[in-house]
């Protein structure tokens, strides 16, 4: 393909912008009451707070500065097991607070360990990999850690396709203890051997159910297969997923190291409770002004609109356009500089409503979307559940509107009713 020349613009460095962070919903209480099961063999306690967990003071404040005050159900269970060293895989819904679940304890070790970052070295060999399906996540997850890591000598690096390659070796090459990366982009780094991997102690897959889904399977087995990668009973592996299905339960078996725990939140594969939904019987044809009514019913609140095809995506947003609901898009053919720009206007209120593809929408921390249209059907429950996910976030509560059409849905009419029951 042509030579992408896009170099994203740099985070702002100043302490204030590194922790800026959305008011959590009033709803986090709530979580509590979501039921966790542990299998296993002898997991560690349950955490009852960040101060029960030993931590050192700088991790404590940049804890606290970051707003996090309340464990939720993942954390609580996670952190301990994570800070014990024993390899984890967690079922946890989108929205639950799992990046914290994961950078706390990992960070908290590295700097019990000393880890520093020296910028001379031709290459890296950072101590712990993240790899997740998109863009987006990765940059979340990266911004994240530099919350976690501020005023350390750790440096996080995050990385993903759709950028110079220049610009992500020159990341790396500043120094990088921990390496947030899309797949593609990490085998590249690798390949290029600006990252070695006999440093590794943590290896953690985020989202593996949509890694699999979007064809990352092989890359991710690549990743363990490297010599230089340590094996699994010298590294510690982390998996998160929102669903476990038959292939992510292979895939933990020939990943984590075989006395892992497994922690689910919640009802697995489980619709966000926080989440109303209401389904409407609306044919193909009829869909475009139900939309419209709904929308001009609901003003200005955020709203994600879900459709099948990237070409539908620019035609509704183009159409809500001249109705004077300003819109814009997110999909795979866009430019990551155009997603960026549809994320920013979205996310600041210019535009509204924003509307994407599935592939888009995976992980994406929004904050406060109100609503979430299905606009199409996905063909799966489980991109249904995560797709609405995407409302109910750190216990705001959110609204779901799904159009349902007999003629192309009739398949999910059976998992839709035990979702929603």
């Amino acid at each position: 393909g042509p030579k992408v020349s896009y170099v994203p613009p740099p985070p702002p460095e100043d302490e204030q912008a590194i922790f800026a962070r959305y008011q959590t919903g009033i709803n986090f209480d709530k979580y509590d009451e979501n039921a966790v099961e542990v299998s296993g063999p002898d997991p560690p306690e349950p955490l009852l707070s960040f101060e029960d967990a030993n931590l050192s003071q700088t991790l404590n404040i940049n804890i606290a500065k970051a707003g996090y005050s309340k464990l939720t159900p993942v954390q609580k269970y996670s952190i301990p097991i994570i800070l014990s060293g024993r390899d984890l895989m967690a079922c946890a819904q989108t929205g639950s607070g799992k990046t914290a679940a994961f950078l706390v304890p990992i960070v908290a070790r590295m700097m019990r360990d000393g880890a520093t970052a020296s910028s001379f070295k031709e290459q890296q060999e950072p101590e712990c990999i993240i790899v997740a399906p998109t863009r987006e996540l990765i940059n979340q997850i990266f911004l994240e850690a530099r919350k976690f890591v501020y005023g350390t000598c750790i440096r996080p690096v995050g990385i993903y396709g759709g950028t110079q390659m220049g610009y992500s070796i020159r990341q790396i090459q500043q120094g990088c203890n921990i390496l947030c990366a899309t797949p593609g982009r990490l085998l590249d780094v690798i390949g290029r051997e600006k990252i070695g991997l006999h440093n590794v102690k943590y290896l953690v897959l985020d989202e593996a159910d949509r890694m699999l889904d979007m064809g990352f399977g092989l890359d991710m087995k690549k990743l363990i297969s490297f010599p230089s990668m340590p094996p699994k009973d010298q590294r510690q592996t982390l998996m998160f997923s929102a669903t476990f299905p038959e292939e992510v339960q292979r895939l933990a078996q020939e990943f984590l190291e075989h006395q892992y725990l497994f922690v689910v939140v919640g009802k697995e594969g489980g619709a966000c409770s926080d989440v109303q939904q209401n389904i409407l019987q609306v044919p193909q044809y009829s869909k475009r002004d139900k939309l419209l009514e709904i929308l001009q019913s609901i003003g200005r609140e955020r709203t994600m609109v879900f459709v099948d095809k990237k070409r539908k995506a620019d035609y509704i947003a183009s159409f809500l356009c001249q109705e004077k609901i300003p819109a814009t898009t997110i999909h795979g053919d866009r430019e990551q500089r155009e997603r960026e720009i549809a994320l920013q206007d979205f996310r600041s209120g210019k535009c509204p409503v924003l509307v994407a593809t599935s592939v888009a929408a995976r992980g994406l921390d929004i904050e406060n979307v109100q609503h979430v249209i299905n606009f199409d059907l996905p063909s799966t429950i489980e991109e249904y559940i995560h797709r609405i996910g995407r409302t109910g976030r750190c216990g705001n509560t959110g609204k779901a509107v799904c159009f349902f059409d007999n003629n192309t849905d009739g398949h999910l009419a059976q998992s839709l009713v035990k979702v929603l029951s």
